[in-house]
C-alpha cells in the first residue's frame, strides 16, 4: 500500500510537470511522431515529469508482487484526488461541478472495491499464457488507436463549431494503451528475483512483456502528450487512469487467474464499484466551450 501511494505521488507530479512543459511547446501532431518526440526531449521540465512517471512504474512492480490486481488498481485510482489538487494549484485548471461530482463518485467506487478485499481468500496471480496476453494487448491497442482517431477527427469538427473536446475520448484511448502497460508490468513482477539477476534477465527477455512495454511506451508517449497539450490534465488523466484501472482489474485479473470474491457481499461491492466507475465515464461531457486562452492558442491541424 505504501508503494501504491508513492506511485500515486510520482504519477500525479509527473503529469503536472509534463502539462506545464507542454503549454510552452509548439502544437504536437500524432501524424508527425518524430517531430513530437524531438520537441519533448528538448524540454528539461518535460524530462523531469517523465522521470517521475518512470519512478511510478517502478513502484508498480512492488505493488503487483504483493497485492491482487483489483485492489492495486483501486489504490491507484485514489491518486486522482492528489492530481486534481495539483492541477488546480499548479496549472490553474478549474473543474465544473459535474466533473467534481464525477470524481466523488469515482472515489466511492474505489471504496467499494477496497471493502470487497478478502486477503485470506484472494490469491495473487503470477503468470498468464502468453497467447492470451498478446490477444488482450492487441485488442486493447487497436481499440485505443481507433478511439483516438475518432476523437482527433471529432476535435477538428468541433473547432469549426467554436467548441473543443473535453478530453474524455482522448483519456479513454490512452487508458487502453496504458492498460496494456499494466499487464506487462504485472507479468514482469513475477520474474523479479534479486537473488538471481542472471535468471531474472533471461526470463524477462524471453517473455513478451518488455517488448509490450516498448510498444505501449512509444505509442502512449505520442498519444498522451498530444492529448495533454490539447485538453485539461484534470480531465484527461482521471479518465485515462480509470479506464486503465478498469481494464486491468477486470481482464487482467482474469488473465492472471485472480478470481472474484466468493462471498456474495464482497462480490456485489466489487462488481458495483466497477460498474459505477464505468457509468461515471459514460456520463462525462465529451465537448466544452474553450477558454479564451485555449481558443487563441489553438493551432490549425
Amino acid at each position: 500500500m505504501a508503494a501504491a501511494l508513492f506511485a500515486n505521488v510520482l504519477f500525479s507530479s509527473g503529469f503536472v510537470l509534463e502539462k506545464r512543459a507542454l503549454s510552452s511547446l509548439p502544437g504536437l501532431d500524432i501524424r508527425r511522431p518524430a517531430r513530437a518526440v524531438r520537441l519533448l526531449l528538448g524540454s528539461p521540465l518535460w524530462l523531469g515529469g517523465s522521470l517521475a512517471l518512470a519512478g511510478g512504474f517502478v513502484a508498480q512492480l512492488v505493488v503487483y508482487r504483493t497485492l491482487p490486481m483489483t485492489v492495486a488498481q483501486a489504490l491507484f485510482i485514489s491518486g486522482l484526488v492528489l492530481l486534481l489538487l495539483l492541477s488546480s494549484r499548479a496549472l490553474g485548471e478549474r473543474t465544473s461541478s459535474r466533473e467534481r461530482w464525477a470524481m466523488v463518485a469515482i472515489v466511492v467506487a474505489l471504496l467499494m472495491v477496497v471493502l470487497s478485499l478478502d486477503e485470506s481468500a484472494e490469491p495473487i496471480g503470477r503468470h498468464s499464457p502468453y497467447a492470451l496476453i498478446l490477444l488482450l494487448s492487441g485488442l486493447s491497442l487497436g481499440a485505443g488507436i481507433w478511439v483516438y482517431v475518432v476523437a482527433d477527427r471529432r476535435d477538428a469538427r468541433l473547432v469549426d463549431l467554436t467548441r473543443s473536446t473535453s478530453g474524455v475520448l482522448y483519456g479513454v484511448a490512452v487508458g487502453f494503451v496504458y492498460g496494456v502497460s499494466s499487464l506487462a508490468i504485472k507479468g514482469l513482477s513475477a520474474y523479479l528475483d534479486p537473488h538471481d539477476l542472471t535468471g531474472t534477465l533471461a526470463a524477462v527477455l524471453t517473455s513478451p512483456y518488455p517488448y509490450l512495454l516498448l510498444v505501449t511506451g512509444a505509442t502512449g508517449l505520442v498519444l498522451s502528450q498530444t492529448a495533454l497539450q490539447r485538453c485539461r490534465a484534470s480531465l484527461v488523466v482521471p479518465v485515462c487512469t480509470t479506464t486503465s484501472c478498469l481494464f486491468t482489474a477486470t481482464l487482467g485479473s482474469l488473465a492472471f487467474g485472480e478470481s472474484l470474491p466468493h462471498d456474495p457481499l464482497r462480490l456485489t461491492l466489487r462488481v458495483a464499484g466497477a460498474a459505477l466507475a464505468i457509468v461515471v465515464l459514460l456520463t462525462l461531457p465529451t465537448s466544452e466551450q474553450p477558454s479564451p486562452e485555449k481558443e487563441l492558442s489553438h493551432e490549425p491541424r
